[in-house]
């Protein structure tokens, strides 16, 4: 008769190791989303600052998400297809900052079928896939576009901070109650590691993120959101963020990688980091956009 594997134990080392990486990146996500538009009486001082800090995360963020995708996809022209991709993402980003009318986010967003196209047909010349390297302009840049959007829009630091909130909280939760409570499998073929557990306790996470936020920005300018609303915001940001930690896991999983990178200890590279984050802005900017319109009230 032969024994039953034993359960695996909680990873206290990756946990560290996450907790401390954590600790140098959140305050200059936080310094980079706050400059320029701070409006705690204690923290005007910064206003000077301007926006510089998040064009330049922003900037940054692409590019090593561009290198890392270069090196999953198009390994053999890695550098080529990163340069692309960037200028690519980042000719959107100037083309919404170029007008000030109500076109210019629109017009962004169609920018981005072009400069895919542009990539693809550079792949094509460089010996790699087309498709690929035209889909890393598609994931890189529409995150991108939304979370930018999000903080050129009214309340931006409320929103923003609401959509960093609930993708760390909802990628907190999931790890610790996958790996205290354990479970069936989320998706064993893709991602082994994952748990149903984890994914209602990152579902919680995010709900409970978006209602603290919105408690206590409630008298800072904040999103002006009821409770009801705040949930479902929570509820949507988690589901994505659980969908884009899943999505990244598959795409590995396609291009025979164990990580994007090796960038952030505890985490891998950059993207590995940001999935969640990823499709998490693209849901909380749809949720800025009904909440704006009306629908939400």
């Amino acid at each position: 008769m032969t024994s039953s594997r034993p359960a695996r134990r909680f990873d206290w080392t990756n946990l560290g190791i996450r907790v401390a990486s954590a600790a140098v990146l959140i305050p200059a996500v936080v310094f980079a989303i706050l400059s320029g538009k701070l409006w705690i009486p204690p923290f005007q001082w910064l206003g000077p600052v301007g926006d510089w800090p998040f064009l330049m995360m922003v900037t940054a963020g692409v590019a090593m998400l561009a290198v890392e995708w270069g090196g999953m996809s198009a390994p053999g022209a890695q550098n080529r297809t990163a340069v692309l991709i960037v200028l690519a993402v980042l000719a959107c980003l100037f083309v919404a900052n170029l007008r000030s009318d109500a076109l210019a986010w629109p017009l962004a967003w169609l920018c981005i079928l072009p400069g895919a196209l542009i990539v693809a047909l550079a792949a094509w010349r460089f010996g790699e896939r087309p498709p690929d390297a035209a889909f890393g302009v598609i994931y890189i840049a529409g995150p991108v576009l939304a979370l930018s959007w999000l903080r050129s829009m009214p309340n931006p630091i409320s929103w923003t901070i609401l959509l960093f909130a609930v993708t760390w909280s909802a990628d907190i939760c999931a790890f610790l109650a996958g790996n205290a409570l354990k479970g069936p499998k989320l998706s064993p073929r893709y991602s082994p590691n994952k748990t149903w557990t984890g994914f209602f306790g990152g579902l919680a996470g995010g709900m409970a993120a978006a209602v603290a936020i919105t408690l206590v920005t409630a008298d800072f300018h904040g999103a002006r959101l009821t409770l009801e609303f705040a949930s479902v915001v929570g509820l949507a940001g988690g589901l994505a963020t659980m969908a884009g930690d899943l999505w990244e896991s598959i795409l590995k999983r396609r291009y025979g990688v164990k990580d994007s990178g090796d960038l952030i200890p505890g985490h891998g590279g950059l993207l590995d980091r940001v999935d969640g984050l990823m499709f998490a802005a693209l849901a909380v900017a749809g949720a800025r956009l009904i909440h704006q319109i009306g629908w939400a009230q």
